[in-house]
């Protein structure tokens, strides 16, 4: 089972401003060579992986450390 990214969209608005959102919120805005890059990266990469990267809302190092909690241990 893995854990993917989801919920995540993105509109281009302006000139070069990228808006993403997340479950309809908005999460980030990209500005200038920024938004340039994600959106020549966005067609190369998966696309929401590649906004969670964006958002911040990414693996954050301590999924081993939680996955052998007691807590979250299977029986």
């Amino acid at each position: 089972m893995t854990n993917a990214p989801s919920g995540f969209e993105y509109r281009i608005v302006g000139e070069g401003e990228v808006i993403i959102t997340h479950w309809g919120r908005r999460a980030t805005t990209l500005r200038g060579a920024t938004a340039k890059d994600f959106l020549l990266d966005v067609t190369k990469q998966d696309p929401q992986e590649l906004m969670a990267r964006a958002t911040g809302n990414y693996k954050r190092g301590n999924e081993r450390t939680a996955k052998n909690h007691p807590r979250n241990r299977t029986p």
